[in-house]
Order: structure tokens, then sequence, then C-alpha cells
């Protein structure tokens, strides 16, 4: 009998150690004898990641907001359908690196974009496809941009890199609202605190949710 299929996304602003919890997550779950795909937004496939770098590399010309937004969908949806949605039909642990909640908390929150138009997208886009579990990795704007600078070093800052504290502010307000608005499926994770905290506080959330057999049906808000 094939187990089902379990979707967990990751979610925070810039230098929240996103890629640190996808391995913590993706670890947890193989130690339990899953399969596991670890993956991330945009991107994903071959196609995605080509609108990936579209969305993410600086140029002369400026995207508009709503060519982003077009974009972060596009992306999204080719992933799911080539990616996300075959992996979990096969059984596997899907881990991911973002997903819709940060095109509610950047293009809506941040970006002001109106989200009966995000939530319109979202619905065609993910194809029913939704988180069991999102870890919303929290911490303070300013020590988020402190430690995305330390990572990337010498190496340019990208798009969303570039924008200013309080776009990120903003942000982090939206990503917080959605984690009151559906405390179910949203855990906070303080990120903030040092790694082998953070670790703890992942594993208790998959813990809490997971041993007990609770496992969704990727429908969860």
């Amino acid at each position: 009998m094939t187990a089902q299929g379990v979707f967990i996304t990751i979610e925070g602003i810039e230098g929240a150690g996103k890629s640190t919890a996808v391995s913590c997550v993706a670890d947890w779950f193989s130690g339990r004898g899953r399969e596991v795909l670890r993956t991330r937004e945009p991107g994903g496939t071959p196609v995605a990641e080509d609108i990936r770098r579209i969305l993410l590399t600086a140029t002369e010309e400026e995207l508009a907001e709503p060519t982003e937004l077009l974009l972060m969908f596009a992306a999204r949806a080719q992933h799911v359908a080539r990616g996300i949605r075959p992996a979990l039909d096969s059984g596997r642990v899907v881990v991911c690196d973002r997903f819709t909640d940060s095109s509610r908390a950047y293009q809506g929150a941040g970006r002001g974009i109106d989200p009966v138009v995000i939530e319109s997208l979202a619905s065609y886009a993910e194809q029913g496809v939704r988180p069991d579990l999102t870890l919303l990795l929290d911490l303070p704007v300013g020590i988020g941009i402190a430690r995305a600078a330390a990572r990337r070093g010498m190496i340019a800052k990208d798009r969303f890199e570039r924008e200013a504290h309080e776009f990120f502010g903003r942000v982090r307000a939206g990503f917080l609202a959605i984690a009151e608005a559906h405390p179910r499926r949203v855990r906070v994770i303080d990120a903030a605190e040092p790694l082998d905290r953070v670790r703890l506080q992942i594993h208790a959330a998959l813990a809490a949710r997971f041993d007990e057999g609770e496992v969704g049906v990727h429908g969860g808000r």
C-alpha cells in the first residue's frame, strides 16, 4: 500500500533560514522511512527555474507588479503540475521552500496587490494542491537582512533583496496575519533563536502533527 503524500511548506522573510529548515524537515521524514522531495519556489522544474531567473535578476527594465505576480503563478502552476502533484500522488513527502503564502505576503502585503486577484490565481494554479503544514520562520526584519547579507557575501543582491526595510516589514506582517488566520496549518517558528533551538521547534511542530497520525489531504488553509 502506497503511503499518503505529505506537503510541507517553509515560509519567511529573507535570512530566516528556510534552506536549513527544509533540510531539517526532510531529514526528520527520511529518518522515519519516507521518501522526500526537496524543492523551491519560484522554481522546482526546468521551466519554472527559467521563470525564476527572470523574477530574481535585476535588469534595466523593471518588472511591473502585475507581471511579477503573473510570473510567480506561472512558475507555480508548472511546479504543481510537473513536480509537486506527481510526487504527492506517488506517496512522497514534498518539502518546499516557499509556496503561495509568499505571494500573499510579498505581492499582497508587500506590493499591495488586491488579495482577491491573488486568491483567484492561487485557485487556478494550485489545482487543489495545498500544504498539509506550513512552518513560518519568523524573525525581526533587521536580523533577517543582516543574516542574508552575511550569507550572500560578495554576491550581488537579487531583485527582492534590494527592497527597502519597510517593504520587508510589510511582508513579515503579512506572514504573521496568515499564521493568525490559519492556526491549524501554520506553525510559527522563532527563527531568531540559535540553530539548535530552531531545530527543536521544527521537530516539535512535526511531531505534534504527524506522530499523532494526522496527515492532511493537501487542502488545509
